[in-house]
């Protein structure tokens, strides 16, 4: 099993208290999935933003407070979707099975 943690990645130096974050790791069975795309998409299912995971399968967004949907999209997968709620200064985890 590698190293890579079962959350988002580190929030050290972040204040929290002024932000609103949504993160987590994308993995294929126990293996976090390195490169795969995940992205934002607002209420109305509008494309906000997109970022690859990094090689440990973790990604984050700062977004405004609400309701999203993530899409995480990887080679030879189909894509797969999870609605997420943020809050300012409550960290959203989201673990992505794909």
């Amino acid at each position: 099993m590698c190293g890579a943690t079962k959350k988002g990645p580190s929030l050290a130096g972040i204040d929290l208290s002024k932000q609103t974050i949504i993160q987590g790791i994308v993995t294929k069975g126990d293996q976090p999935v390195g490169n795969a795309y995940v992205r934002l998409l607002d209420q109305t299912g509008e494309f906000t933003a997109e970022v690859p995971t990094s090689a440990t399968g973790q990604f984050r967004f700062f977004a405004a407070p609400g309701t999203w949907t993530l899409r995480t999209l990887a080679p030879s997968v189909e894509p797969v979707e999870r609605k997420v709620h943020a809050q300012q200064g409550v960290v959203a985890e989201v673990a992505v099975a794909i």
